[in-house]
């Protein structure tokens, strides 16, 4: 005995077939982005590259290096840590959002907030990831700057205000995602 679920009848379109065509031609389109976040899991892979092979090149270098240059490192292998987490979110989240759900059967290592996070959502944490990156670009010139190697004041003055423009853009959106929130839907 079949133990599906019964579908519900058939509901007949009052729309012309020409109109029927063209929104399942529109709605099946999404599949164009898949190509796009296959590319962005081989972006993954190349920062896992470069990840470790800085990580294989310090290593040797460990116990010569001051406590400045330790920080150095480990601040470049975090910002290479934000921007793969940043790959991750957009893959997931991206798919999830414009092509189709992602079925991992309940696996207990999915993420709490894989198939949640709407597009308000992914542009916060973007952004949120994008000012953190920015922030420990700035903290890397800083700390330069501190060892007392030179570092241009066009170059720091730059760093400082694209962190800002990051930080302001971020507050912007956020502002934008809860004035929009408030208001009624039609």
């Amino acid at each position: 005995m079949d133990q599906t679920t019964p579908t519900a009848p058939a509901v007949k379109s009052r729309k012309p077939r020409a109109e029927l065509v063209l929104e399942s031609g529109l709605f099946h389109s999404r599949w164009l982005m898949a190509p796009f976040y296959v590319g962005l899991v081989l972006a993954l892979a190349l920062l896992l590259f470069v990840f470790a092979k800085k990580l294989f090149l310090a290593i040797p270098t460990v116990g010569s290096m001051n406590a400045e240059e330790a920080i150095m490192l480990v601040l470049s292998l975090i910002d290479m840590s934000l921007a793969g987490n940043l790959l991750l979110i957009v893959i997931f989240s991206g798919y999830e959002n414009f092509v189709s759900k992602i079925d991992t059967a309940n696996h207990e290592d999915r993420p709490s907030w894989m198939g949640t996070v709407d597009f308000s959502g992914l542009k916060m944490k973007l952004i949120a990831s994008i000012v953190a990156i920015s922030a420990i670009s700035l903290l890397r010139a800083f700390m330069q700057l501190s060892e007392g190697q030179g570092i241009e004041e066009r170059s720091l003055f730059w760093l400082v205000v694209i962190h800002l423009t990051f930080v302001g853009s971020g507050v912007l959106l956020a502002l934008m995602d809860w004035l929009a929130s408030k208001v009624d839907r039609h």
